[in-house]
Protein backbone atom coordinates (compact mmCIF):
# COMPACT_ATOMS: atom_id res chain seq x y z
CA UNK A 1 0.00 0.00 0.00
CA UNK A 2 1.09 2.91 -0.46
CA UNK A 3 2.14 5.80 1.94
CA UNK A 4 0.87 9.10 1.92
CA UNK A 5 2.62 12.20 3.43
CA UNK A 6 1.61 15.64 4.14
CA UNK A 7 4.02 18.40 3.79
CA UNK A 8 2.97 20.99 6.46
CA UNK A 9 4.29 24.76 5.59
CA UNK A 10 5.00 27.94 7.68
CA UNK A 11 7.01 30.99 6.82
CA UNK A 12 9.84 33.17 8.45
CA UNK A 13 10.02 36.55 7.07
CA UNK A 14 7.86 38.61 4.70
CA UNK A 15 7.54 38.63 1.14
CA UNK A 16 7.22 42.49 0.86
CA UNK A 17 10.04 43.54 -1.63
CA UNK A 18 9.99 46.89 -0.68
CA UNK A 19 11.10 45.99 2.80
CA UNK A 20 14.59 44.09 1.47
CA UNK A 21 16.92 47.01 1.78
CA UNK A 22 16.10 46.48 6.14
CA UNK A 23 18.27 43.98 7.15
CA UNK A 24 15.62 42.99 9.47
CA UNK A 25 13.81 42.05 6.53
CA UNK A 26 15.71 41.02 4.11
CA UNK A 27 15.67 36.88 4.29
CA UNK A 28 12.67 35.17 3.90
CA UNK A 29 12.15 31.34 4.29
CA UNK A 30 9.30 28.85 3.46
CA UNK A 31 9.80 25.67 6.24
CA UNK A 32 8.34 22.18 4.99
CA UNK A 33 7.32 19.41 7.70
CA UNK A 34 6.78 15.99 6.32
CA UNK A 35 5.03 13.53 8.31
CA UNK A 36 2.92 10.00 7.33
CA UNK A 37 -0.97 11.03 7.64
CA UNK A 38 -1.05 8.03 9.61
CA UNK A 39 1.87 8.61 12.11
CA UNK A 40 0.34 12.39 12.47
CA UNK A 41 -2.97 11.35 13.32
CA UNK A 42 -1.49 7.81 15.09
CA UNK A 43 1.59 9.41 17.08
CA UNK A 44 2.12 13.26 16.86
CA UNK A 45 -1.29 14.72 17.81
CA UNK A 46 -1.61 12.30 20.90
CA UNK A 47 1.57 13.05 22.03
CA UNK A 48 1.68 16.58 21.64
CA UNK A 49 -2.20 16.94 23.55
CA UNK A 50 -0.65 14.92 26.23
CA UNK A 51 2.34 17.54 26.17
CA UNK A 52 -0.52 20.36 25.99
CA UNK A 53 -2.20 18.74 29.05
CA UNK A 54 0.57 18.70 31.32
CA UNK A 55 1.37 22.17 31.16
CA UNK A 56 -2.26 23.76 30.03
CA UNK A 57 -4.55 21.44 31.19
CA UNK A 58 -6.27 22.68 27.70
CA UNK A 59 -5.56 22.21 23.72
CA UNK A 60 -3.77 25.30 23.66
CA UNK A 61 -2.09 26.32 20.03
CA UNK A 62 1.65 26.21 19.99
CA UNK A 63 2.70 29.28 18.25
CA UNK A 64 6.50 30.31 18.86
CA UNK A 65 6.23 33.79 19.14
CA UNK A 66 3.70 33.94 21.68
CA UNK A 67 5.93 31.05 23.66
CA UNK A 68 8.77 33.39 23.42
CA UNK A 69 6.57 36.42 24.78
CA UNK A 70 4.41 34.76 26.93
CA UNK A 71 1.24 36.10 25.94
CA UNK A 72 -1.92 34.34 26.16
CA UNK A 73 -1.96 30.74 28.07
CA UNK A 74 2.02 31.03 27.88
CA UNK A 75 2.14 33.90 30.49
CA UNK A 76 2.49 30.37 32.47
CA UNK A 77 6.06 31.18 31.65
CA UNK A 78 7.19 33.95 33.55
CA UNK A 79 7.95 30.76 35.73
CA UNK A 80 11.07 30.37 34.85
CA UNK A 81 11.45 26.76 36.00
CA UNK A 82 8.44 25.59 34.47
CA UNK A 83 9.32 27.11 30.65
CA UNK A 84 12.50 25.53 31.20
CA UNK A 85 10.76 22.05 32.10
CA UNK A 86 8.66 22.91 29.17
CA UNK A 87 11.54 23.41 26.86
CA UNK A 88 13.51 20.67 27.99
CA UNK A 89 10.49 18.39 27.30
CA UNK A 90 9.58 19.84 23.69
CA UNK A 91 12.72 19.40 22.50
CA UNK A 92 12.44 15.52 23.81
CA UNK A 93 8.94 15.38 21.77
CA UNK A 94 10.29 16.85 18.83
CA UNK A 95 13.71 14.65 18.76
CA UNK A 96 11.67 11.65 19.51
CA UNK A 97 9.12 12.47 16.16
CA UNK A 98 9.37 11.08 12.71
CA UNK A 99 9.36 13.22 10.17
CA UNK A 100 11.67 15.21 7.32
CA UNK A 101 12.09 18.89 7.53
CA UNK A 102 13.14 21.16 3.99
CA UNK A 103 13.60 24.44 4.11
CA UNK A 104 13.91 27.46 1.31
CA UNK A 105 15.59 30.87 2.50
CA UNK A 106 15.78 33.38 -0.16
CA UNK A 107 17.59 36.58 -0.73
CA UNK A 108 14.89 39.19 -1.43
CA UNK A 109 17.24 41.78 -2.09
CA UNK A 110 19.36 39.69 -4.85
CA UNK A 111 16.17 38.54 -5.91
CA UNK A 112 14.83 42.22 -6.64
CA UNK A 113 18.15 43.45 -7.92
CA UNK A 114 18.03 40.90 -10.95
CA UNK A 115 18.27 42.26 -14.60
CA UNK A 116 15.57 40.45 -15.72
CA UNK A 117 12.28 40.62 -13.89
CA UNK A 118 11.55 37.56 -11.47
CA UNK A 119 9.04 36.03 -12.67
CA UNK A 120 7.50 34.96 -9.09
CA UNK A 121 7.21 36.73 -6.15
CA UNK A 122 9.57 36.02 -3.55
CA UNK A 123 6.86 33.58 -1.62
CA UNK A 124 6.15 32.05 -4.69
CA UNK A 125 9.41 30.82 -5.55
CA UNK A 126 9.91 29.58 -2.36
CA UNK A 127 6.60 27.41 -2.98
CA UNK A 128 7.96 26.19 -6.08
CA UNK A 129 11.70 25.40 -4.82
CA UNK A 130 9.44 23.17 -2.17
CA UNK A 131 7.44 21.47 -3.91
CA UNK A 132 9.95 20.35 -6.28
CA UNK A 133 11.92 19.15 -3.48
CA UNK A 134 9.15 17.41 -2.11
CA UNK A 135 8.19 16.09 -5.16
CA UNK A 136 11.62 14.71 -5.16
CA UNK A 137 11.34 13.65 -1.92
CA UNK A 138 8.29 11.62 -2.56
CA UNK A 139 9.81 9.62 -5.70
CA UNK A 140 12.21 8.33 -3.98
CA UNK A 141 10.20 6.21 -1.61
CA UNK A 142 7.40 5.83 -4.26
CA UNK A 143 5.21 7.65 -2.54
CA UNK A 144 2.66 10.37 -2.45
CA UNK A 145 1.47 13.15 -0.79
CA UNK A 146 0.19 16.70 -0.92
CA UNK A 147 0.48 20.24 0.69
CA UNK A 148 -0.94 22.16 3.54
CA UNK A 149 -0.37 26.01 4.50
CA UNK A 150 -1.94 27.70 7.53
CA UNK A 151 -4.04 30.71 6.60
CA UNK A 152 -3.02 34.15 5.79
CA UNK A 153 -5.33 36.19 4.40
CA UNK A 154 -7.51 35.70 1.47
CA UNK A 155 -5.67 37.29 -1.34
CA UNK A 156 -2.47 35.82 -0.23
CA UNK A 157 -3.71 32.24 0.46
CA UNK A 158 -4.87 32.73 -3.11
CA UNK A 159 -1.53 33.43 -4.88
CA UNK A 160 -0.24 30.47 -3.54
CA UNK A 161 -3.39 28.17 -4.50
CA UNK A 162 -2.93 29.41 -8.46
CA UNK A 163 0.65 28.47 -7.92
CA UNK A 164 0.57 25.09 -7.25
CA UNK A 165 -2.22 24.37 -9.50
CA UNK A 166 0.27 26.17 -11.99
CA UNK A 167 2.57 24.09 -11.19
CA UNK A 168 0.56 20.42 -11.35
CA UNK A 169 -0.82 21.78 -14.71
CA UNK A 170 1.85 23.72 -16.63
CA UNK A 171 5.05 23.31 -14.49
CA UNK A 172 7.32 25.96 -13.62
CA UNK A 173 9.43 28.20 -15.14
CA UNK A 174 13.25 27.56 -14.65
CA UNK A 175 12.58 24.00 -12.38
CA UNK A 176 12.97 21.13 -14.42
CA UNK A 177 9.38 19.67 -13.13
CA UNK A 178 7.00 18.22 -15.18
CA UNK A 179 3.73 18.30 -14.65
CA UNK A 180 2.49 14.61 -15.36
CA UNK A 181 5.51 13.50 -12.41
CA UNK A 182 3.93 16.47 -10.04
CA UNK A 183 0.40 14.86 -11.29
CA UNK A 184 1.98 11.18 -10.13
CA UNK A 185 3.35 12.11 -6.74
CA UNK A 186 0.70 15.02 -5.23
CA UNK A 187 -2.89 13.29 -4.62
CA UNK A 188 -4.97 16.66 -4.65
CA UNK A 189 -4.65 19.73 -7.46
CA UNK A 190 -5.15 22.02 -4.21
CA UNK A 191 -3.02 23.48 -1.94
CA UNK A 192 -4.81 22.73 1.55
CA UNK A 193 -5.13 26.09 3.87
CA UNK A 194 -6.09 25.31 7.25
CA UNK A 195 -6.73 28.39 9.94
CA UNK A 196 -4.64 28.48 13.18
CA UNK A 197 -7.89 27.65 15.04
CA UNK A 198 -7.94 24.38 13.56
CA UNK A 199 -4.98 23.30 16.20
CA UNK A 200 -3.23 21.25 13.81
CA UNK A 201 -0.53 19.57 15.04
CA UNK A 202 1.73 18.84 11.92
CA UNK A 203 1.58 23.06 11.30
CA UNK A 204 2.42 23.79 15.01
CA UNK A 205 5.67 21.78 14.38
CA UNK A 206 6.68 23.60 11.16
CA UNK A 207 5.66 27.23 12.99
CA UNK A 208 7.89 25.94 15.88
CA UNK A 209 10.88 24.93 13.75
CA UNK A 210 10.30 27.78 10.53
CA UNK A 211 12.11 30.72 12.34
CA UNK A 212 15.24 28.41 14.15
CA UNK A 213 15.67 26.64 10.25
CA UNK A 214 15.72 30.11 8.87
CA UNK A 215 18.66 31.38 11.06
CA UNK A 216 20.76 28.10 10.87
CA UNK A 217 20.84 28.75 7.06
CA UNK A 218 21.64 32.26 7.51
CA UNK A 219 24.48 31.67 10.24
CA UNK A 220 25.87 29.03 8.19
CA UNK A 221 26.32 31.35 5.27
CA UNK A 222 27.52 34.39 7.87
CA UNK A 223 24.16 36.26 7.00
CA UNK A 224 22.78 36.50 10.52
CA UNK A 225 23.22 39.42 12.28
CA UNK A 226 23.69 38.22 15.60
CA UNK A 227 24.72 34.95 17.76
CA UNK A 228 22.06 32.15 17.73
CA UNK A 229 20.47 32.00 21.09
CA UNK A 230 20.72 29.13 23.37
CA UNK A 231 17.61 27.89 23.28
CA UNK A 232 17.67 27.77 19.08
CA UNK A 233 21.05 25.97 18.75
CA UNK A 234 19.28 23.31 20.66
CA UNK A 235 16.72 23.31 18.83
CA UNK A 236 18.77 23.69 15.77
CA UNK A 237 21.04 20.54 17.05
CA UNK A 238 17.72 18.49 18.30
CA UNK A 239 15.10 18.85 15.81
CA UNK A 240 16.67 20.24 12.47
CA UNK A 241 20.08 18.76 11.28
CA UNK A 242 18.97 15.18 12.33
CA UNK A 243 15.59 15.57 10.38
CA UNK A 244 16.90 17.76 6.87
CA UNK A 245 16.22 15.73 4.01
CA UNK A 246 19.60 14.50 2.59
CA UNK A 247 21.45 12.74 0.29
CA UNK A 248 23.76 10.66 2.25
CA UNK A 249 25.35 13.01 4.56
CA UNK A 250 24.36 16.43 2.28
CA UNK A 251 21.72 18.15 3.48
CA UNK A 252 22.85 21.31 1.12
CA UNK A 253 20.48 21.69 -1.90
CA UNK A 254 18.43 19.25 -0.54
CA UNK A 255 16.90 19.81 2.98
CA UNK A 256 18.08 23.24 3.09
CA UNK A 257 18.11 25.80 0.39
CA UNK A 258 19.61 29.33 0.40
CA UNK A 259 18.46 31.07 -3.20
Amino acid sequence: MTTKYRMYIDESGNPDLKSSDDPNHRFLSLTGVIISLAYADNVIRPAMDALKHRYFGKPVILHRTDIINHRGPFRVFKDSSLRFDFDHELLQYLSASDYTVITVCIDKKRHNEKAEQPPYEPYQYCLAVLIERFHHWLRERSAVGDLMIEARGTREDQKLAQMFRACRQSGVAGLSLRPRDLRRTFTSGELKIRPKSANDSGLQIADLLAHPSRNEILHEHNLLDRPLSGFTSKMIEVALIPKYYRKGETAVGYGKQLL
